[in-house]
């Protein structure tokens, strides 16, 4: 996580007033009022600045809160086929769509399904010109686009930065040189991580400086995601500034599709220890997982935040916090306590509605953790969804 750890957390101090008891463990538990707090922020981006803001469903996809997020989203965007499909049936709205590579016969319900459908080269355009005209002849709002890669990179780690040399995403500006954009209405380019405006400003100079010749004429652009718009220190005034004069500047539609701004520190992932146990340091062990349920934990990878806990030596009670799975390097990370832990105590990781409910598995057999949708303005709790063994053996055969 590139966020400073230092900055005050509205929404995450919300969960102060959480008993952990009340909902079976593992648990993830996802704060209403905490996501409507930021919708207000997105809200007023959109009012001020003129864009739309798309829900991007890779970083959460919970659509029992469908209801509340698209009173003030614009839609979804979609990763493929099944997220495409969710977003149109369950979310409403625009369904935006962009895919590195497209299979044919996906892409086929992909047409009946979006308002808008990226490519991610020419020759995909080209290869699927007969599925896209006969998507269009059935659907003539249709819109189609192209992702460029503006080859400008401000990613922190090369696993989460798509303009790191020989990426696979988007298409660089030698890739325009020559070609035509005819039946093109817009371009999208996404570079960002949990970053706050600066990297976009220079990111959008670079698009500018290397693209202008194909942004005139176009309907629309799309910034993609990566922005942090609701954490506490973004520069939400310069953001609308920055939107409003590129829309002056050519005249066209922005749309953004931020993932984790939506849910931000709007939930948390209950669990409980069940041993502790001793290794040259005590060792917790955890009804929960990092790789089956947190697994940006070990991917970016980054030590969640806890409730109550604390850099190890800061309190008097240091532990290691372990996942139950086989895997080695099922460790979330190294925290004090200010007491001991014991069997049964109960723990809240921070910030897990994104890329957590969407990415967890069942390895190990490990159960899938409970949903529950909590109101931090009212106490109101509903526990939503539960999974069982069904569920694992659902996913084999």
């Amino acid at each position: 996580m590139t966020e400073p750890d230092t900055l005050p957390r509205p929404n995450r101090e919300r969960f102060a007033r959480f008993d952990p008891g009340r909902v079976p463990s593992p648990c993830y538990v996802i704060d209403e009022a905490g996501i409507a707090a930021n919708l207000r922020i997105l809200d007023r981006v959109q009012r001020e600045s003129g864009a739309r803001i798309l829900l991007a469903l890779k970083a959460f996809a919970l659509f029992a809160l469908a209801p509340l997020l698209m009173r003030t989203l614009k839609g979804v965007c979609a990763s493929g086929l099944y997220e495409a499909r969710l977003g149109r049936e369950d979310f409403g709205g625009e369904v935006h769509c962009f895919a590195p590579a497209y299979r044919a016969e996906e892409l086929a319900e992909i047409l009946d399904l979006a308002d808008h459908v990226l490519f991610n080269s020419f020759g995909q355009w080209q290869r699927f010109q007969p599925l896209i005209q006969a998507g269009r002849a059935r659907r003539p709002g249709l819109s189609f686009g192209l992702r460029l890669n503006p080859e400008h990179s401000e990613g922190w780690h090369p696993l989460y930065d798509p303009c790191a040399p020989h990426s696979r995403l988007g298409i660089p500006r030698a890739g325009f040189t020559g070609r035509g954009l005819t039946g093109i209405s817009g371009l999208h380019f996404h570079s960002l991580c949990e970053q706050d405006l600066p990297p976009l400003a220079r990111t959008l100079e670079a698009v500018e400086a290397g693209f202008a010749p194909w942004l005139g004429g176009l309907e629309w652009i799309n910034f993609g995601g990566g922005h942090h718009i609701t954490r506490p220190d973004y520069q939400v005034d310069d953001l609308i500034r920055l939107i409003q004069d590129f829309r002056r500047r050519w005249n066209l539609e922005v749309y953004l599709e931020p993932g984790e701004a939506i849910a931000l520190d709007a939930g948390v992932l209950v669990a409980e220890v069940l041993d502790v146990t001793w290794n040259g340091m005590d060792i917790a062990i955890l009804d929960t997982s990092a790789t089956c349920h947190m697994p940006d934990v070990l991917e970016t990878p980054y030590r969640p935040a806890v409730a109550g806990a604390a850099d190890p030596g800061h309190w008097a009670h240091d532990y290691r916090l372990a996942g139950r799975t086989c895997l080695t390097g099922d460790v979330i990370g190294d925290y004090s306590f200010p007491q001991p832990l014991r069997g049964g105590d109960r723990l809240l990781f921070h910030d897990m509605a994104i890329y957590t409910l969407v990415k967890n598995t069942t390895f190990n057999g490990l159960p899938l953790p409970a949903i529950a949708l909590w109101n931090s303005d009212t106490d109101d709790l509903r526990l939503i969804k539960t999974f069982g063994y069904e569920d694992f053996r659902g996913r084999l055969s």
